[in-house]
């Protein structure tokens, strides 16, 4: 049976599914079935019980005291605590949750202090700059109700709710459910974001302006699922989804296979701090342009733009308002954007004096060719992502390298050749090349006191190396 929200009564659904109303202080009996009113079984993998005490005014001491001593030795730490009186499972569930928030902050920033999280659900929460990003994205697309199906612990319904959309999040699991219900509670998001424990499959997405669905993408035992009609909810279900609303958004891994991309979507890829986190499908209304590689930097910095990249269209100042808004998410990201079909071919020419490696967004979005040309570059192979160019241009797109030697491959003229130099340390980047960095660092044997990039890939389908030095002034 569908599960039917009423928008004007938001903490209300019909008979046969969970809900959570997030009271003054949740606990068990707070997570009933609506069909026989019983409570939920405190078996589950993440007792609710422990949820419940964790939130009572001795587990908020207790997890007061254990984010104190968050970072050193558990056993040190898990003694402190009892001996402070604090019961054993109790001081145990309270050290658990202070570890997760201490790792936390690398996502969630300030934020992460006041969550609660699992471990699993940690590793594929989005991180707050992503996630706020996105959803001032829908906010200026007029969205003011959101479906996020599959919402986990919250990471992006928060960020919605905190943009000023009215968010209702479907969750299969109860334990996560309710993880995610404390969550917007202890946000100040309850009255914007009700958690409805139910499959997502069955929601009933009717009075909603658009969709969210990050789809579990592994398995109960943690492994990685590369099948996506063996997603959760199903491939199939997650692309149909725009065909009932058509604000749907998707939330992939970055390695999504192009012929995945339902027609019509924009694709983008994004980035932060050149560490590729995930892919995301813009359907309907919201697509813009058939591929984006969206580069976010959670670091401060002067920015420095290649010709040719732009702002996006639907935020000015992209800048300067996620800056000022990222105060609560912790989302206070600058961004560079580049765009275009994706299906562009870059010119082929010779190795030059200068070798970009282009971020990871940027190649995963087919946007090589877009790159290139902001820099006057080409590639030395067809088939490989290097980008070769006569000048140092300054970009975010790119980190950038002056080639000093160009070696068909051999091991013994490679090793000649650096201890002449004097190198003794070296950095080893590599595409299209069959070599272990590890194993070829080791085979080098080298003493000097020098560093230098080596660059493995191929040139016209020839194995070959790159003795470089980075350009520090384009980075």
């Amino acid at each position: 049976m569908a599960t039917r929200v009423s928008h004007e009564t938001p903490y209300q659904a019909t008979i046969g599914q969970w809900i959570w109303t997030p009271p003054a202080r949740l606990d068990a009996r707070d997570v009933r079935c609506l069909t026989s009113r019983r409570v939920l079984p405190h078996n589950d993998p993440m007792d609710l019980d422990q949820l419940a005490a964790l939130r009572t005014p001795v587990g908020v001491s207790a997890l007061a005291s254990a984010a104190e001593l968050a970072g050193g030795d558990p056993l040190v730490a898990s003694a402190a605590l009892r001996s402070a009186g604090i019961p054993g499972a109790l001081a145990a569930s309270a050290l658990t949750q202070a570890e997760l928030r201490l790792r936390a902050v690398e996502k969630f920033g300030p934020a992460a202090a006041g969550m609660f999280f699992t471990r699993p659900g940690l590793e594929q929460a989005t991180r707050s700059v992503v996630a706020g990003r996105r959803a001032r994205r829908l906010r200026a697309a007029g969205v003011r109700t959101l479906a996020d199906l599959g919402c986990g612990l919250g990471a992006d319904a928060l960020a919605a709710a905190r943009a000023g959309i009215r968010v209702y999040g479907v969750e299969a699991d109860p334990a996560t459910a309710a993880l995610a219900a404390a969550n917007a509670e202890a946000a100040g998001l309850a009255d914007r974001f009700t958690v409805v424990c139910a499959d997502a499959e069955e929601f009933d997405l009717a009075g909603v302006d658009a969709v969210f669905c990050d789809p579990a993408r592994r398995a109960a035992d943690g492994r990685r699922i590369f099948d996506p009609a063996a997603y959760s909810p199903p491939w199939d279900f997650v692309v149909g989804l725009a065909d009932r609303v058509a604000r749907t958004v998707v939330k992939v891994g970055p390695g999504l296979d192009h012929r995945l991309i339902p027609p019509g979507a924009e694709a983008e890829w994004v980035s932060v701090d050149h560490d590729l986190v995930e892919a995301t499908l813009w359907c309907g209304p919201l697509a813009q342009v058939p591929r984006r590689a969206s580069l976010l930097r959670s670091k401060e910095g002067p920015p420095v733009i290649a010709p040719g990249s732009r702002r996006i269209p639907y935020q000015p100042s992209a800048r300067t308002r996620d800056r000022d808004s990222g105060g609560r998410d912790g989302s206070g990201a600058e961004v560079d954007q580049l765009t275009g079909s994706g299906t562009v071919e870059a010119p082929v020419g010779p190795v030059r004096r200068y070798v970009y490696d282009p971020d990871g967004a940027v190649v995963r979005a087919h946007l090589v060719a877009e790159f290139a040309a902001t820099v006057g570059g080409t590639l030395a192979d067809p088939t490989i992502a290097y980008v070769y160019a006569d000048q140092p241009v300054p970009t975010r797109f790119a980190r950038c390298l002056e080639v000093s030697d160009v070696l068909a491959f051999s091991l013994k003229r490679l090793r000649a050749l650096l201890r002449q130099r004097g190198v003794g340390r070296v950095e080893i980047l590599k595409r299209g090349s069959a070599l272990d960095p590890e194993r070829l660092r080791r085979n080098l044997r080298l003493s000097g006191a020098e560093p230098a990039t080596l660059v493995l890939t191929r040139v016209v389908g020839a194995p070959t190396v790159l003795v470089c030095r980075p350009v520090p002034s384009t980075g």
